[in-house]
Formats: C-alpha cells, structure tokens, sequence
C-alpha cells in the first residue's frame, strides 16, 4: 500500500507542478494580465468611476476614441516566410537620439489621480525601456522631479499656449535647463472637447470630496488610502505662479476656457523658436493639409493625433492619415503616429504605412491604474515582446525591413 501512494504521488508530480505562493497583491494580479483589455479592466476595478471614466472616456459619442483602435484591425499583413529571424532587432533614433523601440509615451494630465507616483513611476518606467517618455504642461510632478529619477532618460516636455506668454517661456526654459530634449505644443486644444463621461460624473480636477466620492472610496480602499496619504495633488509645475493652480477644484473645460489661448496660430512657432532651439513637435495634425504646412514651417517631427479621441469626435483617426501624410511629406520631418495602438502588431502596422515611430498615452495611464510602476513595467514589456514576434513571424529582422508591402487595407 505504502509503495502504491509512493508511486502515485511519484506519477503526480512528474505531470504536476506547483507555482510558487506570491505575497505581493499587485504582482499577484499582474500575472494574471494578458493584454491592454485587462489592464483596463483591472484598472476600472481598481479605480473610482470617475477617475476612471475620466482616463477611459472620449468626446461625445466616443465613436472616434473606438475607431482609433478597430482601424488598425482593416490592415492585413502579408508575411514573409523561411527568412532567419533568430536574430531581432527593434533600436532605432527618434529626433537624433536612440531608442530601445519606436514607441513614445504620451503627455497625460493629472497623472496622479492613477496613482500617487504619478509622472514619476511612468518616466521611471520610460528610461528602464529606454525610450521617450512626455510630461504634460498640466503634469501633477514637477519638471525637475522627473528629471531627476530619470536623468539620463529621453524626455519631451509638452506645453500648451496659455495667454500668459511669459509662464510658457518660464515653463520651457525649466525644461531646456532640467535636460528635456524636445518640446511638444499641442494644436488640438483651442477649447475642451465635450466629454460627456466627465459631465455625469461632475468630474473635477483634483477630485471633490462628496458623499458620491466617499462611497466610491469606500469601495476602492487601495486607491483611496494611496490618495489621503498623498500630498494634494496639484499643477506641480505653476504650483504659486497662477491663480488655477489646480490647489482647488475646478472642471477642466472651464481651466481650458480660462488659460488657453483660442488665438494660437501657424505664427506663433516663431515665437516658440525665440525661447527653444531644440526640437519642435507639432501633436494634433489631422490633415494632409496641415502637415504640409506644419513641414514648411520648418517642424522637426508631426504627431498625427486627435487627443485619443478626446477632442472631436469623427475626426480622422492617426492610422488613416500615415499613408497619406508621408506621401506628401517625403522624408521631410519625423512622422508619429499617436493614438490607437494596444498591441505591438500595431506598431508594426504603422511603422509599415510610413511612421517613424509610434505613441501612446491611456493605455500607460489605465497601466497605472492597475498597478502603479509595475503595471506600465508590464505594459512596455507587453509591447516590446509584441513588436518582436510580430517581426519574427512576418519576417522583419530589423525596423528597416518593415515596409509597405507587409501590408494591406482589408476589403
């Protein structure tokens, strides 16, 4: 009998193994993570449903904010076999400087209400990656704190034109001064596009304190204890210099119509270029039309963007407009495409229709939301290994092999 049970449990663990106990909740739950869908899942449980409305929410009738993704789902590959791939290799330069892969993080506002690391666990993140990582005029950490855990990281710093002039001016020359390689000025912000999500939940920014929130929070109890144990979060980088300083709740269509300036226009990158002479990136060209003019005046690269959907709903999204753009463009300026990418076959898409490289904001933001540092850890890592086995199965053995026969629009 005794030899029996032996043999049994013998035969039982030659077929069976047994995972070891993981104590870390975050960890725990990442494991279970297969991609961008349940990261943003995980997000919404972790998250109150404002905070994650907010991240996850479109303009309108979010038609656009969807199509932005499924538009990459038209696009077919057509693989090459029998080629050796044993060897891969995804590096590449962006804006004169190398890079691991050809993906950049997007500027996101209010990062901390993901988490209270914030900016600072993304470009941590980023310079582990090795690759550009933006921070948002309307950032909740300083332009010198990010600087500072990643200071040897590639960072862009993005502004938006505010009537007062001169707070920009300061805001940049911070950044030039804190080792931020390239500015980025968003064009697609003149005013707030209705976010209805935001209206129902009477979203604020910092979040009020209501009895709405206070049941939410009861239910969220993770990201409630990081919020109260967190300083207030804030506008770090005009924290005494404005009087929205974002120190008091106010809606972010009524900061937008407050400090924005409406009368921004093709004039103004001259006045840029008077405070900056590194790199200038235009994010929010939505036409051919536009990105011509953006070339002749001289920008170094255009992101093709609709603010993840954010903006106007039924605009072109970033994908439609690759081909079309650097036909017209040539080789002239460095070509982006920011929005709509979830996976790293994505990226090859885009990079096959004419991008250079490829960016990406609410999905880091929801990784955020889902695990802190280790969650946007996990995301990059996701897209890295995405990119590479969509190379080894179409036959790409470096970025310069991904061209424009890989792919085809679907009928």
């Amino acid at each position: 009998m005794t030899v029996g049970i032996a043999q049994m449990w013998h035969t039982f663990r030659s077929v069976a193994s047994f995972d070891s106990i993981e104590l870390d909740r975050t960890t725990r739950r990442l494991r279970r993570v297969a991609s961008v869908d349940d990261l943003r899942r995980l997000a919404k449980r972790n998250l109150p449903a404002g905070v994650f409305d907010y991240i996850d929410g479109g303009a309108e009738d979010e038609r656009t904010l969807a199509t932005n993704s499924s538009d990459f789902t038209r696009l077919e590959f057509r693989p090459r076999v029998l080629r050796d791939v044993s060897e891969l290799d995804t590096t590449t330069t962006i804006l004169g400087r190398s890079a691991s892969m050809p993906v950049i993080l997007s500027p996101t506002g209010f990062t901390r209400i993901a988490h209270s690391d914030g900016e600072l666990a993304v470009t941590r993140a980023a310079g582990r990656a090795g690759i550009p990582w933006s921070l948002s005029t309307m950032g909740t950490r300083s332009i010198e704190e990010c600087a500072s855990v990643n200071p040897d990281g590639e960072k862009w710093f993005q502004i938006y034109t505010w009537k007062d002039r001169g707070l920009v001016e300061e805001l940049v020359g911070r950044a030039g001064a804190a080792g931020y390689g390239a500015v980025i000025l968003t064009v697609d912000t003149a005013v707030l596009g209705r976010r209805e999500r935001d209206v129902r939940r009477g979203m604020t920014l910092p979040p009020k304190l209501g009895p709405g929130t206070l049941i939410d929070g009861a239910l969220h109890p993770a990201w409630t204890w990081d919020f109260l144990r967190a300083e207030p979060i804030t506008f770090a980088n005009i924290v005494g210099r404005h009087d929205e300083d974002g120190s008091t709740a106010l809606s972010l269509a009524d900061h937008v119509k407050r400090q924005f300036d409406q009368a921004l226009s093709w004039d103004d990158l001259d006045w840029i270029r008077s405070f900056w002479d590194g790199p200038i990136v235009l994010k929010g060209i939505q036409t051919v039309e536009d990105a011509k003019q953006a070339v002749a005046m001289g920008v170094d690269a255009i992101s093709l963007s609709n603010h993840g959907g954010r903006q106007l709903d039924d605009a072109p999204t970033p994908v439609s407009l690759i081909e079309p753009v650097r036909d017209e463009i040539g080789d002239q300026a460095t070509l982006i495409c920011d929005g709509g990418v979830r996976r790293g076959s994505d990226i090859v898409k885009a990079l096959a229709l004419g991008a250079d490289a490829v960016s990406l904001g609410r999905p880091y933001f929801l990784a955020l939301g889902a695990g802190g540092e280790a969650g946007v850890d996990w995301l990059l890592d996701f897209l890295r290994e995405g990119l590479e086995q969509t190379m080894a199965l179409t036959g790409c053995r470096s970025l310069d092999e991904i061209d424009r026969d890989l792919v085809r629009w679907a009928r």
